[in-house]
């Protein structure tokens, strides 16, 4: 990354009913997983108002741009249009369980991704960053044909674009970020959009992919969750998310990327040797499980083989190493262009009146803790 240059804006409350963003309104909503009752009780209007307010209908007056601001825990001046911002459609974002999620979660998690843009392109006016090393890539989706339609033989092509061979992936979050796409893993202050395993979106001019710190405790599957991430953005542009078969595409894909047949095929035994699973999983960054199942998959070991070692696993009981031991699976990409654009000058509160957003949100967006002490009242 390089330095680059940048500038601020603010609003009175006046200023902002003059110009109010009603798309603003949601996503603060979303952020906050209140309804458009709970805004409305909190303010005093109507649920009605709200909708009108968010709809574009009718402008807030300026006190009531004030409550809602308070109520949502944003600055007035978040409201205010002018700002850069791109409104991303839920079925555009990629999550890996829509069963184990709730709607008004997986509304937060989009209202979260597209701050996660916001602050990325906030950045970019300061901070030059890697440019996006995916063929084909350009107003936020992947040309029609560029990449085969069968998930690993896409994945294979990746690779061989990415100069990997058929060697294992070093780091799989570092790679990413390299070839310009964003990558964040979530803050566990965000705790509704932590419960939902990891997803992805190719709908903006980079692709960003948010990663769970549920997966954090083993690095075998965050890296895998990565590498099905990047499978839906190879894969799935311009497709509706949701759906089942995409989801084992995307699988399918993280499997040969991960583990390409070319390496594997001559290296799994058609055996079931524990003692090789077990390095086989060492060497190439992947699950005991998943050696398993690459192993029934490509032919090597029966289905009911592949039961026997998927029951012997379990009561081994693999010992999990968590992601905080592999900086180069934690993300970095965001942190490394906010400490090159405090070198220019431009620190975190100045970034915060860029986007009408508070310094500690900027911080907890970037996984950083409120180092300020906690005041304990005591009886």
């Amino acid at each position: 990354m390089r330095p680059i240059s940048g500038g601020t804006s603010a609003a009175d409350p006046a200023t902002v009913a003059r110009a109010f963003d009603p798309e603003r309104l949601q996503q603060a909503r979303q952020l906050a997983l209140r309804t458009k009752q709970d805004v409305a009780d909190a303010v005093g209007v109507s649920a009605a108002a709200i909708g009108q307010f968010e709809s574009g209908v009718t402008p807030p007056r300026a006190d009531t741009v004030e409550k809602l601001a308070s109520f949502l825990k944003v600055p007035v001046g978040f409201f205010a249009a002018g700002r850069p911002r791109v409104r991303l459609e839920s079925d555009s974002v990629f999550f890996r369980s829509l069963r184990a999620t709730t709607s008004r979660q997986r509304k937060k998690a989009v209202s979260y991704t597209e701050q996660v843009w916001e602050l990325a392109n906030a950045l970019e006016r300061h901070v030059r960053f890697p440019s996006i090393d995916i063929q084909g890539f350009a107003g936020g989706e992947i040309a029609p044909g560029t990449f085969s339609a069968d998930p690993a033989a896409a994945a294979r092509q990746l690779r061989e674009a990415w100069n990997l061979g058929d060697e294992p992936v070093p780091q799989v979050v570092r790679l990413a970020e390299s070839k310009g796409i964003v990558t964040v893993l979530v803050p566990m202050v965000e705790a509704e959009v932590a419960r939902i395993d990891a997803f992805s979106t190719s709908a903006f001019n980079r692709p960003v992919m948010v990663l769970s710190p549920d997966r954090a405790d083993d690095v075998y599957r965050h890296r895998f969750s990565a590498a099905h991430e990047l499978g839906h953005i190879i894969l799935h542009g311009g497709r509706v998310a949701g759906t089942a078969d995409i989801e084992r595409e995307a699988d399918k894909f993280a499997a040969e990327f991960l583990t390409p047949r070319a390496a594997m095929e001559p290296r799994l035994k058609t055996r079931l040797d524990m003692a090789d699973v077990l390095k086989v999983s060492r060497e190439w960054g992947v699950e005991p499980k998943s050696v398993v199942y690459r192993s029934r998959e490509l032919g090597k070991i029966s289905e009911a083989t592949a039961r026997r070692g998927y029951i012997r696993l379990n009561q081994v009981g693999i010992v999990h190493e968590p992601v905080a031991q592999f900086p180069g699976e934690l993300p970095s990409l965001l942190s490394t262009a906010v400490e090159l654009a405090e070198q220019r000058g431009i620190t975190i509160p100045e970034l915060a009146t860029e986007l009408a957003w508070t310094p500690a949100h900027v911080r907890r967006m970037l996984g950083a803790h409120d180092e300020r002490p906690r005041l304990t009242l005591l009886d």
